[in-house]
């Protein structure tokens, strides 16, 4: 029974490449729909990604070009050598009709987010430990033994960061992970601020 009208809510997960984000996000989206932000990049498609789904995939020639010339982005980052961003017109077209919307971004947006839109809601996921973060990373086996490494150092650099973020949630297991995901959204949605005082009225009255 919250205000009508009012503006959606902000949810930002991030965390280390390989921690799980995408699949905590795709269970957390099952259970409480709200708008997804599709990011865009420079990196190289995957095998099963989909252009448009997974990310928008860009050159970098397309994507500095949307810098410059485009509506712009909420947040951009370069990261291992590829860059990324957040279109910021459809997250705040859903948020102006009272939507929650997901981010799932890399650590360097998500600060540039809280900068951006102080109420934003930053969930900092980080693996049980580093051993475990690099044991997933090699299983993708998708990038060189380089790559990994400079993912592995980053890592280490955000996790000691972590808590300036508002919430930390270890993923050592989906279901608790999601669980904690889903009672941070909840508890979120039922703060006093996103109460009206007509929907107070509204209790006594009945």
């Amino acid at each position: 029974m919250t205000s009508e009208g009012m503006r959606g809510q902000l949810f930002v997960m991030l965390g280390a490449s390989g921690v799980g984000k995408g699949t905590l996000r795709e269970q957390l989206l099952a259970q409480i729909p709200m708008f997804y932000s599709v990011s865009m990049t420079t990196r190289e498609q995957r095998p099963g990604e989909i252009d448009g789904v997974h990310y928008h995939f860009r050159t970098r020639a397309e994507f500095e070009n949307e810098l410059e010339q485009g509506a712009g982005f909420l947040e951009h980052a370069e990261f291992v050598g590829n860059l990324y961003g957040t279109p910021r017109a459809p997250v705040e077209v859903a948020l102006n009709r009272g939507e929650n919307v997901m981010l799932e971004i890399e650590v360097l947006g998500a600060i540039q987010v809280a900068q951006n839109s102080p109420h934003a809601i930053l969930m900092f996921i980080a693996p049980p430990s580093l051993s475990e973060l690099e044991r997933r990373l090699r299983g993708r086996a998708t990038e060189s033994e380089e790559r990994i490494q400079k993912r592995l150092l980053r890592a280490t650099e955000e996790i000691r960061a972590a808590r300036q973020f508002r919430y930390i949630v270890v993923n050592d297991t989906l279901e608790q992970g999601l669980l904690d995901l889903v009672a941070i959204v909840q508890a979120e949605g039922l703060k006093s601020e996103r109460w009206s005082g007509d929907a107070l009225e509204g209790i006594l009255r009945s």
